[in-house]
């Protein structure tokens, strides 16, 4: 009998879950719309503000996870509970809930005891803000050179964290990070509400 994902240790996990990289695919984009027009119809849809396809998976011709991050962002006022019930009954499964210094919840779709769906999906919920990820994303789509050398370094780290997730995300933090402040410096407050 196969064990309920509530159930398993995270190395159980992340051995059912190992970080896979594949090339680009178009299709990607095609799956970010669908959950897109599947979010902005549930009864929360007034208080969107914002919704971006974000990660590897939105970058043109980088290697990346076949998994679609979505950067759903709030209006501060709204309803954070109601939210929350209106994604699990959507067969979100909330993963994180960071409430300081600013709020995020993490929902993953397409986890199941038997190892990904076809589609998978991240949800990065958050109250409207200037956010990394949005400078990071456009900074390696407008420079190929970078977004190139990001590739190799997920490469590179494959082999040593392919069962470990935390691992992996750590070791590209540095590198994330100096890219994001030079896009920072590059665009401004592009993403200011």
């Amino acid at each position: 009998m196969t064990k309920l994902l509530s159930e398993m240790t995270l190395e159980e996990l992340w051995e059912l879950f190992p970080i896979i990289l594949k090339k680009h695919n178009p299709i990607y984009k095609e799956w970010y719309e669908i959950e897109r027009e599947r979010l902005t119809s549930l009864s929360f849809h007034k208080d969107i503000t914002r919704i971006n396809h974000i990660g590897s998976s939105a970058v043109r011709g980088l290697i990346a996870k076949p998994t679609i991050d979505i950067l759903l962002e709030l209006e501060r006022n709204c309803d954070i509970d109601r939210v929350i019930d209106e994604l699990k009954k959507d067969n979100w499964i909330l993963m994180q809930t960071v409430k300081e210094p600013d709020m995020e919840l993490t929902f993953n779709k397409g986890y199941t005891p038997n190892g990904f769906a076809e589609k998978v999906y991240h949800l990065h919920v958050r109250y409207s803000g200037d956010w990394n990820e949005l400078y990071f994303r456009d900074y390696l789509i407008a420079h190929e050179d970078v977004a190139e050398i990001y590739g190799k370094l997920k490469l590179s780290l494959l082999k040593e964290y392919e069962h470990d997730r935390d691992g992996y995300t750590n070791a590209k933090s540095t590198f994330i990070l100096r890219i994001t402040e030079q896009a920072k410096k590059e665009y401004g407050n592009r993403y200011t509400p």
